[in-house]
């Protein structure tokens, strides 16, 4: 038997464990002034918080919802302190591992095949893009415009009737690795577009007057690593240079006030901005393809989650953009037209006033690259699953998210020239 061992050695050396995440807590935490405001930041210093809303800690303020993820180990001493500062708290997730083990609670139809209303590890979702050229070539064409750092291709569809030639917007989802519910969101718009063209009315013209350029995962490395190790896991994928940390935000890498923060210079950060603006092989290739499609592309959507919000520029200034007005009344119209189906109540405004501040992102970078209408939609839901959506909800997440969508593709086809 003893000729066993070393093999059974090099396996689990070469095999990395899964992260777990047993009887891990998000806490939710308002702080009602500046004094408990900071003592959160404290609580930061000293202990492993994975900031959920915000993203960081610096953006924390009086009268701020805040959601964080802490250990078993350190959850006690968090809480602790929470109630000798009478602080005002709940507790969202109790057992995060029992959260992401309930997050696929929709059985599957034909195990391994491909569904809308279950979440799509990678290699599904890019046997799905070849189905959809397959079965729509005269609508659905697939281009490879780039490749990530593990060498895995960054794919967009075209979906459209005809020429290059016509208005165009650009949608990508699941830049941030662990909102699962984006990239479910960019499969489900394209098979709704294939699906109903020729039965309704809208949908119809717009494939027929319009091209969609749709990413249907941003950050490919970081959603694998997602499926198969760390199931929190937010970054791409790239090593960082005299840094064991891995991994740059992606969402923070865009030339729009790049240097403008100092808290995003940490490698080992979940919103490090990486080295230089588009240092990213990620984000270059979705810049490149988008200032080499610039005559036509007349809006630009991305996909988050979670918050139920839909954001406008800017984020790095409290300065408005000079068509605010016409972004608050697409914004407010859009978030109407989703209340439509099931009463969801999102809220909207730009991203500096309605989120936090932030730099680096696609949204304010499309923007200033001449898109004049750029919109960031925070899925669902509020915070009670914060990232782990259970599928049941995506079917009805994706349905009004749609309905807003149309809305905005009808405006952008009537009022840009």
């Amino acid at each position: 038997m003893w000729f066993i061992l070393p093999v059974g050695l090099i396996a689990t050396t070469l095999a990395i464990a899964p992260v777990r995440f047993d009887r891990e807590k998000v806490f939710r935490v308002k702080p009602q002034d500046e004094k408990q405001a900071n003592i959160i930041k404290d609580l930061a210093q000293t202990n492993q918080l994975d900031f959920w809303y915000p993203d960081a800690t610096h953006h924390v303020t009086a009268n701020m919802t805040i959601d964080f993820r802490v250990s078993e180990k350190e959850s006690q001493s968090i809480q602790s302190a929470l109630d000798q500062n009478n602080m005002h708290y709940e507790i969202l997730i109790h057992d995060l591992q029992e959260e992401i083990e309930k997050q696929f609670d929709v059985k599957e139809d034909i195990p391994g095949r491909h569904s809308y209303a279950k979440y799509n590890n990678w290699d599904k979702i890019v046997a799905w893009t070849e189905k959809m050229v397959h079965k729509h070539p005269d609508m659905v064409s697939r281009i490879k415009i780039g490749t990530t750092v593990e060498d895995n291709p960054l794919y967009v569809l075209k979906v459209g009737k005809g020429n290059e030639g016509k208005k165009a917007i650009f949608m990508d989802c699941g830049i941030h690795a662990r909102e699962w519910i984006s990239p479910a969101f960019c499969q489900w718009f394209v098979y709704q577009a294939t699906k109903s063209y020729g039965k309704n009315k809208i949908m119809t013209k717009l494939l027929d007057r319009m091209n969609f350029y749709v990413l249907p995962v941003f950050n490919v490395d970081g959603y694998i690593w997602s499926w198969t190790q760390n199931r929190m896991w937010r970054k791409n994928r790239s090593k960082n240079q005299n840094s064991k940390c891995i991994g740059t935000d992606l969402n923070r890498n865009f030339n729009a006030s790049w240097n403008s923060f100092q808290n995003t210079k940490n490698p080992c950060a979940n919103i490090y901005r990486g080295p230089k603006p588009e240092s990213e092989k990620e984000t270059k290739a979705v810049t490149d393809f988008i200032r080499s499609h610039l005559k036509s592309i007349k809006a630009y959507i991305t996909f988050h989650s979670y918050s139920q919000m839909l954001l406008f520029p800017y984020g790095y200034t409290s300065k408005l953009p000079s068509n605010h007005e016409d972004l608050d009344k697409v914004a407010k119209i859009g978030t109407d037209a989703l209340a439509t189906r099931y009463e969801t109540r999102y809220i909207y405004g730009p991203i500096a006033s309605t989120y936090y501040p932030t730099s680096g992102s696609s949204l304010d970078w499309a923007y200033n690259v001449g898109i004049k209408h750029t919109f960031a939609f925070e899925l669902r839901d509020k915070g009670k699953y914060g990232f782990l959506l259970p599928e049941s909800l995506i079917k009805s997440t994706c349905k009004e998210t749609l309905l807003a969508v149309k809305f905005i593709a009808k405006y952008i086809l009537k009022h840009t020239s």
